[in-house]
């Protein structure tokens, strides 16, 4: 009862104080998140003249809580149309901004003489933009429909996938203390392929399912619903070893396809918003004033950096992606500051004891001074662009001119779809096909480790047990496999068309088309054998045995072809459905 009323009190304290200080700061303009921040600070246990709080680990945890709320958020926020609309110029603006943030953070950290670990958590905190920031930002100066401010979205997304990937890669280093390609990119194929499945999957049943438990019109089963399905995959993430943070933000963006998704975000809310704000105390709560005043220099290298780093690489990066430069700055100078996801990935270096008490405290102070720049960083934008218009010489603005007008010209017309787009188009059907049949043979391969004891029972031999196993994963990927192969016999049918002419061919045209045709989707299939025979060892049969399942595999699928494809039709309609389904408003 003694521990109920301690919390109570923490908890009184924590809300009470933050309510009071972020009136505060909104009264004078300022970003709420720092009123958070300073009130953790008052109350930490850093501050004379005694200290407020008596549980700090009980209000750690629902700080923790607060992550899962805010990457949660983040993933509702996240659209897979609006990553299309701005797709190629956002991955290239995001990529060069993240790789030459991370190079100058690992130099700025060795040129202190910090160890190599915090020099490399440095560069990635200092990697990522805080969407919760910007959103803000862009809000309160009326700017969210501009069409910078769109590719402001879009490069915010690319950043969100990308930080996900750095602390699973983070996470590696931190526990091996190094990480080679081949480990780096297993890694990054796993997590690829664990966010596939899961998107793919959970857009097939999650929306559908969020849909008829709305049409009872109430809001707690809705709400309770949501919890259910986020808190439950973050259970399954942890489980297979990825963070929290990945499971709350992927089952967000599962959950944003669902056209009720204004009046969950609505219901949410509420409830990010408490969580989040006790999350940010929790960032103040850790903040020793003194290690800001022992790492003055250091911080203040580190905020020009941000400024400095985000504008040029952020900004070049969208030029060279072919925006205009006015559109470029406007990008630059809004990114330029860090936020949540940088909070996070101080904190994994903490709790993984790999990285130095100071450089949450750094990270923290930094994130606090761009804040404060970021809304006058925005308005200064379109006068700072003008001005370099004007001093800029003028054979460079040619140059610059010429560089637009090239990368316009190898633009498609507009309704030509393209020999690329229908191309990508097909690669990108046959990738997520794959995906889905490779997760199908690990999960076989997972499941086989727990239910061996219970095969057992009933079929002593392991080699037939593996071939059961094996033959299990084989039948449920059928439709895929079978997607597969009519997926790459369509590309080779395209290719074929286009490399084969018949004004170098002949008579032979035809045949060479249809002999192309037909090889590659069979030399395809062979490499697909090979995949899922590497992937699904544990369980692969013996030579004998594996013989035979395949050649009755062979004459099931001659029975079931048809039935295989109408599945995959159907799969492939229901999820197109989901994509076109507008929210609710």
């Amino acid at each position: 009862m003694h521990h109920g009323i301690g919390f109570i009190q923490d908890l009184a304290v924590v809300m009470a104080l933050a309510g009071v200080v972020t009136v505060l700061f909104h009264r004078l303009r300022q970003p709420v998140v720092l009123g958070y921040i300073v009130a953790g600070v008052i109350i930490g246990p850093y501050t004379p003249p005694f200290q407020l709080i008596h549980d700090e680990q009980t209000i750690s945890t629902l700080g923790e809580l607060g992550v899962v709320f805010l990457m949660f958020s983040l993933g509702l926020e996240f659209s897979l149309r609006k990553l299309l609309r701005v797709g190629t110029t956002a991955v290239v603006a995001a990529l060069s901004e993240i790789v030459l943030m991370l190079w100058l953070g690992y130099e700025i950290g060795s040129a202190f003489g910090w160890s190599p670990m915090d020099s490399l958590f440095l560069g990635a905190i200092l990697a990522i933009s805080s969407t919760t920031i910007i959103v803000k930002a862009l809000s309160e100066l009326n700017l969210k429909r501009e069409s910078f401010a769109q590719l402001v979205f879009g490069i915010l997304i690319v950043e969100d996938i990308l930080a996900i990937a750095m602390l699973v890669l983070l996470s590696g280093i931190a526990q091996t203390g190094e990480l080679s390609a081949g480990v780096a990119l297993g890694t990054l194929g796993k997590l690829l392929l664990f966010m596939t499945v899961s998107l793919v999957v959970g857009i097939l049943v999650v929306p559908r399912a969020l849909n008829y438990v709305a049409r009872a019109g109430r809001d707690e089963m809705l709400l309770v619903a949501v919890l259910g399905f986020c808190f439950g995959f973050c259970l399954i993430v942890v489980k297979l070893g990825y963070s929290i943070a990945l499971g709350a933000f992927l089952i967000g963006a599962i959950i944003a396809e669902s056209r009720h998704l204004h009046r969950i975000e609505h219901l949410i809310a509420p409830l990010r918003d408490a969580f989040s704000a006790i999350f940010f105390v929790t960032i103040g709560l850790m903040l020793d004033p003194r290690v800001l005043v022992d790492y003055a220099w250091p911080i203040v290298a580190i905020t020009l950096a941000v400024i400095v780093g985000k504008i040029v690489s952020c900004g070049l990066g969208t030029f060279l992606a072919g925006s205009d430069g006015r559109t470029a700055m406007r990008v630059g100078m809004t990114v330029s500051q860090i936020g949540e996801f940088s909070f996070i990935i101080a904190s994994l270096g903490l709790t993984l004891n790999v990285t130095s008490a100071f450089l949450y405290p750094v990270a923290v102070t930094v994130s606090a001074l761009t804040t404060l720049c970021t809304p006058y960083l925005i308005r200064a934008a379109d006068p700072l662009s003008q001005r370099l218009a004007r001093v800029v010489p003028r054979p460079v603005a040619n140059v610059f001119g010429l560089y637009s007008q090239w990368l316009g010209s190898l633009r498609p017309a507009r309704g030509e779809p393209g020999l690329f787009t229908l191309t990508r188009r097909i690669v990108l059907q046959i990738a997520v096909n794959l995906a889905l049949v490779a997760a199908i043979f690990l999960a076989a391969s997972y499941g086989a480790r727990y239910g061996e004891a219970w095969v057992a029972r009933w079929i002593p031999a392991e080699s037939i047990q593996r071939a059961l196993w094996w033959s299990a994963a084989l039948v449920v990927a059928m439709p895929f496999l079978v997607a597969v192969y009519r997926k790459t016999r369509s590309l080779a049918l395209l290719l074929a068309e286009v490399s084969v002419q018949p004004s170098k061919a002949g008579r032979f045209t035809h045949t060479i088309r249809s002999a192309i045709a037909d090889l590659v989707p069979i030399v395809s299939m062979i490499g697909v054998f090979l995949l899922v025979a590497a992937l699904s060892s544990g369980i692969l049969p013996p030579a004998g045995l594996l013989i035979a399942v395949l050649v009755c595999a062979a004459l099931l699928l001659a029975i079931v072809w048809r039935w295989c494809v109408r599945i995959h039709a159907a799969l492939q309609i229901a999820l197109r459905e989901t994509f076109d389904e507008q929210p609710d408003p």
